[in-house]
């Protein structure tokens, strides 16, 4: 059992409250690389909640275990673009140096090594997580330096600081990245304004959600304001968890100050006290420095009670942690974790304005637009609605990885071309591009002359390149076993669905598909879109209808000749799930993105 002593300092540490709860999962875990018996108890105990739930969401997040694990936990990003740089074999090597299978722990306890889903490192990959410090660029040299540094147990803490080193990897600026340092000019800014002059300045911006929904944030920001009550919150979404997308990473690694002005402004504009920015898991290596950044706003009088010397304006930030769960970037899945429960989204309506952390109105904005909106409130909505397309106002930040001579951070305004993008990330034989992530949409070269707005192609970020070297039936195979394996598991549609769309994708591969395989794939995206309680479901088999209708060959040529039918009906899951649920469209799209 966990020492005492231990525990308390833990719990010293958090409100002993229910929303403690992950936090203080996260930090027994990272002190004994897993929950041991009898502490789930005293945990719950300690702050008040059911055994069931402390066991519930220690076997929700992946980088929790009831189970022990490792000493030294290896984590290999599996993300597409680590596969394509090599990541697999780099696996493999390392297990071999181990003697150890992967997905498996050593006899002694000492390592374990197994695969998880992508880490935010696709500039400078492969990546993995060692005990959840990120190591990027692998190559054979130092997996074999890792393989040694384990076997003499040398502490993480001492391994050569090179490992661990993460870039920026910024190519092009435009009007955010360009921003000087304005520690509170965006805040005084719109102190001088006033709350509804700021909301009125954003509806003049044209500001959208850079998450991906793309919904007015004026909008969003005056319906908070205007619910009833008195407590209300505002959440930065930093669960950046799409595999392609690392640009909210560079934000929070160089540009920390202008996030927590933007929340503070939003703040001021919405009448909150309390604000979090949700971190994700594998940016564990960001929590000290946003931690110090933080006390530097304090120190500053930027942070805490009456903020520049505005008596009665009291707004302060805490950084959560999450602890890899791909769904807690859903917003209503994010505010669950955020009370410390499994990452399940919420039935919606009613919405986060109004229903929100602890159901109080709160606004729940992505990092990128906290950053525009502080923009917008220093210098004007009519500056910035000049930028950018007349439905899409203002710049966009592109994740690009894959097959290019440039990955990073590029900044356009919204209008830009993929064939722009792709000649300046120096992708000269590109074949297919991946527009924001799996849940995306993936083009061919003939459309290349398409732009990246939200009136063509609307994105979160993640800006893939993959060239005629690519297959991109195993690129579509990568997205769907990401699918699978991130299902919440709480709509028997996605859990089983995508588990089955996986399985279809692994029997083509191992060449015994047949043409009503891939009839099977379009029938299942049928259920899928009608019966999923949430967005993941309903995005889940974009990837597969995209390439088999861009790259059918790639399919078809590993397809067997025989023809029958599979002993799975479809059409009649879906009419079971219209009988299940009353209802013609069984359940689909429950709420708008906010």
């Amino acid at each position: 059992m966990l020492e005492t002593v231990d525990l308390k300092t833990i719990l010293a540490r958090h409100p002993a409250r229910p929303e403690s709860l992950l936090q203080v999962l996260r930090e027994v875990q990272a002190a004994h690389n897993h929950i041991p018996p009898g502490v789930d108890a005293e945990i719950a105990e300690a702050l008040q909640v059911p055994l069931a739930r402390v066991r519930g969401v220690a076997g929700f997040y992946s980088f929790l275990s009831l189970e022990p694990l490792g000493r030294y936990r290896v984590l290999f990003s599996d993300n597409i673009t680590d596969r394509m740089l090599g990541s697999r074999e780099l696996m493999q090597a390392l297990c071999g140096k181990l003697w150890l299978e992967p997905g498996k722990m050593s006899e002694d306890g000492l390592v374990s090594v197994d695969a998880t889903s992508c880490t935010g490192m696709c500039d400078q990959g492969p990546a993995l997580l060692v005990n959840g410090r990120a190591v990027t660029r692998l190559t054979h040299q130092r997996i074999n330096e890792i393989g040694e540094l384990i076997r003499a147990q040398t502490p993480v803490a001492d391994w050569p600081a090179e490992f661990f080193r993460v870039d920026d990897n910024i190519r092009r600026r435009d009007i955010l990245l360009e921003s000087a340092r304005m520690t509170g000019a965006a805040l005084t800014a719109a102190i001088e304004r006033g709350p509804e002059a700021v909301i009125a300045e954003l509806e003049t911006s044209g500001l959208r959600g850079r998450g991906g929904a793309g919904f007015p944030t004026a909008r969003k920001w005056a319906a908070c304001r205007a619910a009833s009550g008195v407590e209300r919150y505002v959440v930065c979404n930093a669960d950046e968890g799409e595999p392609g997308t690392f640009k909210d990473r560079v934000l929070l690694t160089s540009y920390a100050d202008l996030v927590f002005e933007g929340m503070t402004v939003t703040a001021l504009a919405v009448g909150a006290r309390q604000g979090f920015l949700y971190l994700r898991g594998e940016y564990r290596h960001l929590l000290e420095p946003l931690e110090d950044t933080l006390r530097q706003r304090r120190a500053a009088g930027l942070l805490g009670k009456d903020i520049l010397g505005q008596a009665g304006f009291d707004f302060d930030i805490a950084v959560h942690l999450g602890a890899g769960a791909y769904i807690c970037g859903e917003e209503s899945a994010l505010i669950e974790s955020l009370e410390g429960k499994r990452g399940v989204p919420r039935n919606r309506p009613p919405f986060p304005v109004t229903h929100g952390y602890r159901q109080r109105p709160t606004v729940v904005d992505n990092v990128e637009t906290l950053c525009a909106a502080a923009l917008v409130a220093m210098r004007g909505g009519d500056w910035y609605r000049a930028i950018g397309t007349a439905k899409s106002t203002g710049t966009k930040l592109l994740s690009v990885s894959g097959d290019c001579a440039r990955p990073g951070i590029y900044e356009y305004p919204f209008g830009v071309t993929v064939r722009q993008v792709l000649a300046d990330c120096g992708a000269s034989d590109a074949l297919a591009v991946q527009i924001s992530g799996p849940s995306g949409v993936c083009i061919a070269d003939s459309e290349f002359d398409r732009k990246i707005a939200f009136e063509d192609l609307a994105t979160a970020g993640a800006f893939m390149v993959f060239d005629s070297s690519r297959d991109m039936f195993e690129v579509a195979r990568n997205f769907v076993h990401f699918f699978a394996h991130e299902s919440c598991g709480f709509c028997t549609p996605c859990r089983v669905g995508t588990s089955m769309q996986r399985e279809i994708m692994d029997k083509i591969a191992h060449g015994q598909g047949t043409k009503y395989d891939l009839e099977q794939l379009a029938q299942l995206d049928r259920v899928l879109q009608a019966a999923s309680h949430c967005g993941l479901g309903h995005g889940a088999c974009n990837p597969v209808l995209d390439t088999l209708k861009r790259f059918r060959p790639a399919y078809e040529r590993r397809l067997k000749s025989l023809n029958f039918r599979p002993a799975f009906d479809l059409d009649g899951a879906l009419a079971e799930a219209r009988r299940m649920t009353g209802r013609d469209d069984a359940g689909a799209h429950i709420g708008a993105e906010t």
